[in-house]
């Protein structure tokens, strides 16, 4: 054998021994951490569901103020193109003649106004 050897009497047996009695505290420590984990994933959870019920409402108002909003855009841009076509048409002598006509009674000379009355049965 080597310088370094052992003998065969400062051996240890490489057995290990189980004791089927564990001390009381033995798991106490793992409990604990056990405990303290899932305590702070329980209040995680509540957190993170708090947040989720939050963002939810919060996004359902910001969807019905953007609905809101779209549609008043629309009836903008839809009030916008009439007011064009109003002063494209003002635009011309012809309309200008039909409104004086129509709204103020006022004729060109040697127009002769013709009224059509209505009648009711």
């Amino acid at each position: 054998m080597g310088k370094y050897a052992a003998s065969p009497a400062q051996t240890r047996p490489q057995t290990t021994q189980k004791n089927d009695k564990q001390p009381a505290g033995h798991h106490a420590g793992a409990r604990r951490r056990i405990f303290l984990w899932l305590t702070f994933m329980i209040l995680f959870m509540g957190w993170a569901g708090y947040t989720f019920i939050d963002q939810n409402s919060q996004i359902a108002d910001k969807s019905s103020e953007l609905s809101k909003k779209v549609k008043l855009e629309a009836q903008t841009t839809q009030t916008k193109a009439q007011l064009e076509r109003d002063v494209k048409r003002l635009n011309d002598p012809e309309y200008i003649g039909q409104l004086a006509r129509k709204k103020y009674g006022l004729y060109l000379p040697g127009e002769t106004p013709i009224h059509a009355e209505s009648t009711s049965p």
